[in-house]
């Protein structure tokens, strides 16, 4: 693992575990289905994401407010809001404040204790394979939390560890965690293995132009999480997300 990611799990644990109050399983947003009607439109659906980080400093709660709606009114599938407050200057309470804005919400940070999960209630949660946690444990885990997992891989061995499990929605990063490199080859290599085994599938990390976004979908995503690029004008999402 990267320096840098060995970093944000030590911060992590010496912050501690927060523990919120669950909601009703009935509140739950469901990603694949709005994800699927938006590519029946013509649209590629894309999990557009609150990157702090990407503007250097963190956001205002209403600053979040503006981009969670400017991403629902460009036809985001969904919203995923980083809620890593040491290296990526996010705050859970941008979880809650994005899903204001009608979409399914995920959350993005570095999970490795279940204690993490009961923080911040959301639509989905990311989770992590690289971090050598247990996979069906934790998937378990989310799901009786009311959270879909998203298993993130970007390697075979990360990919068939993920297959195993009970989980519905796998993502494949592009960027490499050991060294931090982006290639939009790796989704290529691991989509067809993905595909055959019936996920829904998410590209992860790399798309910057509606070429690196067909690239993606033609490669056999459902879907694609795009970040930095939005974080500089959330409008960009509208000239992205067009087959």
């Amino acid at each position: 693992m990267h320096p840098l990611i060995d970093g944000i799990l030590e911060a992590s644990q010496a912050r501690g575990f927060k523990t919120a109050t669950a909601w009703p399983r009935a509140e739950r947003r469901d990603l694949i289905c709005p994800a699927q009607a938006l590519k029946s439109r013509d649209f590629i659906p894309i999990i557009a994401e609150i990157k702090p980080k990407a503007l250097g400093r963190a956001l205002t709660p209403g600053e979040v407010a503006a981009y969670a709606q400017a991403y629902a009114e460009n036809n985001a599938c969904a919203i995923s809001v980083l809620t890593e407050p040491t290296h990526f200057q996010g705050a859970l309470e941008n979880a809650r404040i994005a899903r204001r804005a009608g979409l399914p919400v995920l959350r993005k940070d570095f999970i490795f204790d279940e204690q993490q999960l009961g923080e911040v209630q959301a639509d989905l949660v990311l989770l992590i394979a690289a971090l050598g946690i247990d996979l069906e444990r934790f998937v378990d885990a989310a799901r009786a939390l009311g959270m879909e997992p998203l298993v993130e891989v970007h390697s075979e061995e990360e990919l068939e560890a993920a297959l195993k499990t009970e989980a519905e929605i796998i993502g494949i990063n592009n960027r490499n965690l050991n060294t931090l490199e982006v290639d939009l080859g790796t989704f290529e290599r691991l989509a067809p293995r993905a595909t055959h085994a019936g996920v829904f599938l998410v590209a992860e990390s790399g798309v910057h132009t509606r070429e690196d976004a067909l690239r993606m979908m033609e490669a056999g995503a459902d879907a694609l999480l795009v970040g930095t690029e939005l974080m500089g004008g959330p409008e960009r999402l509208a000239e992205l997300n067009r087959f």
